[in-house]
């Protein structure tokens, strides 16, 4: 493990985690806003601008030197409540250089404003207006981070369920798979867990579902099924609380006789990829998933 992590730990610990306890969704998505723009840059060269897809406004990513046929869809995480675009664009885009690919990430609305089913309605918005745009679903690659991995599993989920058309790959970071917090890590790494509070994640889900069945599968994919889904990976921190909900997705995943390559790293945060700048283990992490992703795709680097 790299020294860096080693500082990285105890500051979330004793900042963030507190923050995240306490704090109100307006405060959370201050810090977070601000954080992002001085802690996380992308690649040189890379230009952003805003369109729509499905009338769901997406931040646009082009890296430079980018195949334009390649679309990382990325949904970003905040529990449901904060987040956006912007806080995650770095990461997305450092993803995105990695695989020659331009990046999309969906402004869908967040609780307590907008409860479900608003976030899994416009996630599938973009998607089928990604489509309609006339960008073949085997050309993209769906992403997301906590709870943007609920969703983007959730999206899956869904377009099996349909026979709709899928894409090519599916990953998730750390990816929140069950609200209704029943797995057995979020008991047992409660203590060991230096970013989220278990009482704050479930403060969270319940101003996101105002009283809506927990075990929806767009918004909690371990219920949902997935024959016919794409290639997935998936990693995990072994100290996280959401450490269960990333083995069990994979392993309902794989039940449906999907390929999945899931990676627990060790002593890692929540979402650690988010922190690429300063930590060897975040890049390495986007290096690994980008090599998966081209293999997957058949992409030349």
């Amino acid at each position: 493990m790299s020294l860096m992590r080693h500082f990285l730990n105890p500051w979330l610990r004793t900042v963030e985690k507190p923050r995240l306890r306490r704090g109100t969704p307006a405060q959370v998505r201050r810090a977070l806003a601000l954080q992002s723009r001085w802690l996380f840059y992308g690649p040189s060269g890379a230009t952003g601008s805003w369109g729509q897809y499905g009338q769901i406004p997406c931040l646009e990513i082009m890296p430079r030197g980018v195949q334009t046929g390649r679309i990382l869809l990325f949904i970003h995480g905040g529990g449901f409540v904060f987040g956006s675009p912007e806080t995650h664009r770095a990461m997305a885009a450092q993803l995105a250089q990695r695989i020659g690919a331009r990046a999309v990430l969906p402004r869908y609305r967040l609780a307590p404003e907008a409860p479900f089913p608003a976030a899994p309605r416009d996630i599938r918005a973009a998607w089928d207006g990604l489509l309609a745009s006339g960008v073949a679903p085997g050309d993209i690659v769906l992403g997301g981070d906590s709870a943007g991995g609920a969703l983007a599993f959730g999206l899956i989920s869904a377009l099996c369920a349909e026979g709709a058309p899928r894409p090519g790959a599916v990953f998730g970071f750390s990816p929140l798979a069950d609200l209704t917090c029943s797995g057995e890590s979020f008991t047992s790494n409660a203590a060991r867990d230096v970013l989220l509070p278990v009482e704050s994640a479930a403060r969270l889900c319940e101003a996101f579902l105002r009283d809506q069945p927990a075990d929806d599968p767009s918004v909690s994919p371990l219920f949902g099924q997935f024959r016919g889904a794409p290639p997935a990976w998936i990693t995990v921190g072994d100290t996280e609380i959401l450490l269960d909900d990333a083995r069990r997705l994979a392993a309902r995943l794989r039940q449906d006789g999907s390929a999945v390559e899931l990676v627990v790293e060790r002593d890692l945060p929540h979402v650690w990829p988010l922190f690429h700048n300063t930590l060897p283990e975040a890049r390495r992490t986007l290096d690994a998933l980008a090599l998966w992703i081209r293999r997957q795709q058949k992409w030349e680097a």
